[in-house]
């Protein structure tokens, strides 16, 4: 890296755990921040296209997030959901009156036939977001999940079944057929860092890797690559990471997320309640840092963000000793 100029840092991201990463990276001014978001999650509801990854990113970096739920916006009503639910549709997905003008936007825009990864951009300088949030394909993406239900959509199975149907397997629909943005693969060619946020690492960041030409882009780039574990002592902070991954036969653990990893990253944080970990993890060639990786509030995500900066500048930054 070179000191003299604003350390250029990538995140993978997805997810509410991806958010937090995000926002505490942006707290720092010394680096230059881009974020590549998961689209795999994005479903039409109401023939309105939703984009709750990328949205929830713009939320949060726009500090018009609701922070109780962690996604949606803050002062939100449901007028809109009353009157569909009075027309007899079905209103599972929850989607907010304010939500809906951005989903409005969107998907007239689409119709329009405009990129994608345009519209996000223009909607995240909208809401005053300075980092860069790119997409990784402006194809169509989507993950499927295999129960004894049958195959569901993620948002089938997310929110209207609540994570509560054993997952069997998992597919992204089209991916074979995406063509990664030029943007995000610049993205990760100029990276002084690539992050990996604590975000679901099979269904929000193996959707982004699993994008033809991503994986190898991130595996060729010679910067710096860093993961943060979203599991602390075998459980999830948020989400149903824990129970996927044990469900499909694999570690439920920071060892499990490492595994996953192996092979594209270089050092992982884990938690101090992981630490007897650290030993089998350092065996698969990846250097770890047992720190409190649990991001309560605003200072813990800059704490955290800060860390990971200093250990991929080895211990300086803007020039200055650790």
């Amino acid at each position: 890296m070179t000191l003299a100029n604003k350390p250029r840092v990538t995140l993978l991201a997805g997810g509410v755990g991806g958010a937090k990463m995000a926002e505490g990276l942006a707290a720092l001014e010394d680096i230059d921040l881009t974020i590549i978001g998961n689209v795999a999650d994005d479903e039409e509801f109401h023939g309105l296209w939703v984009s709750p990854d990328i949205d929830t990113m713009t939320y949060t970096l726009s500090g018009r997030i609701n922070r109780q739920q962690g996604w949606g916006l803050a002062d939100e009503g449901t007028r809109a959901l009353d009157i569909l639910t009075t027309l007899g549709e079905d209103t599972w997905m929850m989607l907010g009156d304010k939500d809906f003008g951005l989903h409005i936007y969107r998907t007239m825009r689409r119709t329009k036939g405009h990129r994608p990864s345009d519209i996000a951009r223009d909607i995240a300088r909208a809401f005053g977001v300075k980092a860069a949030i790119l997409l990784p394909t402006d194809d169509r993406v989507q993950t499927r999940v295999k129960t004894q239900k049958g195959w569901l959509s993620f948002q089938e199975y997310f929110v209207r079944e609540k994570c509560a149907p054993q997952v069997d397997a998992l597919e992204f629909s089209g991916i074979a057929e995406a063509r990664p943005t030029g943007e995000a693969l610049a993205a990760i060619a100029d990276a002084d860092l690539i992050m990996f946020a604590p975000s679901n690492p099979l269904v929000s960041i193996e959707p982004i890797l699993t994008i033809p030409g991503i994986r190898d882009a991130v595996k060729a780039a010679s910067a710096k690559k860093i993961a943060v574990s979203p599991l602390i002592a075998g459980k999830v902070v948020k989400g149903p990471a824990d129970r996927m991954m044990a469900s499909l036969g694999l570690r439920a653990d920071a060892c499990g997320v490492a595994h996953h990893y192996q092979g594209l990253i270089e050092h992982l944080l884990i938690d101090h309640q992981d630490a007897d970990l650290a030993r089998e993890i350092a065996a698969l060639g990846i250097t770890v840092t047992c720190s409190d990786i649990l991001m309560k509030d605003a200072q813990d995500k800059a704490r955290l963000a800060r860390q990971v900066i200093s250990i991929a500048m080895g211990g300086k930054l803007n020039g200055e000793a650790a």
